[in-house]
């Protein structure tokens, strides 16, 4: 197929290119009347460029940067991402991206010019490599959107962008908990049953905060032994019905059955007895909540809020984890114990969700197939568990060595190795 040709016809121009054959006919596009050359090469150029883009008129923008990824987080993100990832991204956008490469049009940013500014960015800040990881994911993201999807650009300068090497040391926040801080917490806190049970649940499962507080009784079988991880939960800006919100899992690996212990069994079983005195208690003063669809303007459920009952109903969402007279305050419950937990008991750097990583080393290192416990986690692929969850402790690797020694040394290697040097004799 060749390439937009020009030529005179009478005292005007006519463009004309090659099209697809129909029939093994070759067919054309031509257009004539321009009263210059150069306005037949302009008006060929454009047409040749609609063609090969399936009938669609390419036009190049002129939006900047900023107000593109404005449209992008509205239109793209919104209908495809979790509203924490969307929160994410725009502190990312509105830190970062917007101040240094906001102002440019969309069109003329290059490869060299996206490679430089995720130079410069590593050079100016100390951040983890995974945060830079997630600044690179905005930029290919917003540009695989604008080319592909929705035909701003003509092609994607994001594609080759990578992260340069980063020396520095990475700070490890993830605290692994000993057997005696977690009963240090137990025994501070054993007169609060809820926060106990939450900390026990998480303890033994290894789930996800947000997994942890979307609990409901459903999930729950006691006499099996098995909690059905199906739901997390994540707040919003507050508003009159509240702030909290039940959605799916982080991925959908991350549904899952997970045995439960005699331990937790019973702390479980315990609490819920407990909980049922405590709605008799209360009476009608006791608060319970239901799920209220949140749709778009198209009609379609995006979100679910959890919303206080005005009135005991049917359809009642029977959360495990909420406070005496049934508030449900999400993650919230456990802000204030590990407020104490840093400041009164001394431990500086534990967080509720290091119980996570916690158990995914405590159950590795009691000979769990790292498989086996990828899928306790909720883990598609092993390598987020041992990269992310699983920690290796000097006990452990001496434990390890000192095993090995003891299994692989025989008597003749005890022989050989035990030199003796005797008096009078050189080595």
């Amino acid at each position: 197929m060749a390439d937009v040709r020009v030529m005179k016809r009478g005292k005007v121009y006519q463009y004309q290119f090659e099209i697809a054959s129909v029939n093994g006919t070759r067919k054309y596009i031509n257009k004539s009347g321009f009263r210059t050359k150069a306005e037949a090469i302009e008006a060929g150029n454009i047409a040749y460029t609609e063609y090969i883009n399936a009938g669609k008129p390419y036009k190049e923008s002129k939006i900047s940067y900023s107000d593109y990824l404005d449209y992008w987080l509205n239109n793209y993100c919104k209908n495809n991402l979790k509203y924490n990832t969307i929160q994410a991204y725009k502190t990312i956008i509105n830190k970062y991206i917007k101040p240094k490469i906001g102002k440019y049009k969309l069109s003329t940013l290059t490869s060299v010019s996206l490679n430089t500014f995720i130079i410069d960015l590593v050079n100016e800040y100390d951040f983890s490599r995974e945060y830079y990881k997630n600044i690179l994911k905005v930029l290919k993201g917003s540009f695989r959107e604008a080319c592909n999807l929705y035909g701003i650009i003509k092609y994607n300068p994001a594609l080759t962008i990578r992260l340069p090497k980063i020396d520095k040391k990475e700070e490890d926040v993830k605290h692994l908990y000993t057997q005696e801080e977690i009963d240090l917490i137990i025994e501070k806190f054993k007169n609060n049953n809820t926060f106990i049970c939450a900390f026990l649940t998480s303890c033994f499962t290894g789930m996800r905060t947000g997994e942890v507080f979307a609990l409901t009784w459903e999930d729950i079988d006691l006499e099996n032994g098995i909690i059905n991880v199906q739901h997390s939960v994540y707040d919003k800006p507050k508003d009159k019905l509240g702030r909290w919100f039940i959605g799916s899992t982080k991925t959908e690996s991350g549904k899952r059955k997970i045995y439960i212990g005699e331990t937790l069994n019973i702390a479980l079983s315990n609490y819920k007895k407990l909980k049922e005195r405590l709605k008799e208690l209360y009476g009608k003063d006791y608060k319970y909540y239901h799920i209220e669809e949140v749709k778009n303007d198209y009609g379609k459920v995006v979100e679910n809020r959890i919303v206080l009952n005005k009135n005991c109903g049917e359809n009642n969402l029977n959360l495990v984890f909420t406070k005496d007279d049934g508030t449900f305050s999400g993650t919230d419950l456990i802000r204030y114990p590990f407020k104490l937990i840093h400041e009164e008991l001394g431990i500086k750097s534990c967080r509720f969700y290091d119980l996570r990583g916690s158990y995914a080393t405590k159950v590795l290192n009691n000979g769990t197939e790292i498989k086996d416990v990828a899928n306790l986690l909720g883990h598609r692929n092993i390598e987020t568990t041992e990269n992310y969850y699983i920690r290796s402790i000097d006990d452990n690797r001496r434990n390890a060595v000192n095993e090995y020694d003891s299994k692989n040394t025989t008597e003749v290697i005890k022989s050989v190795i035990g030199f003796q040097i005797k008096e009078g004799e050189s080595v």
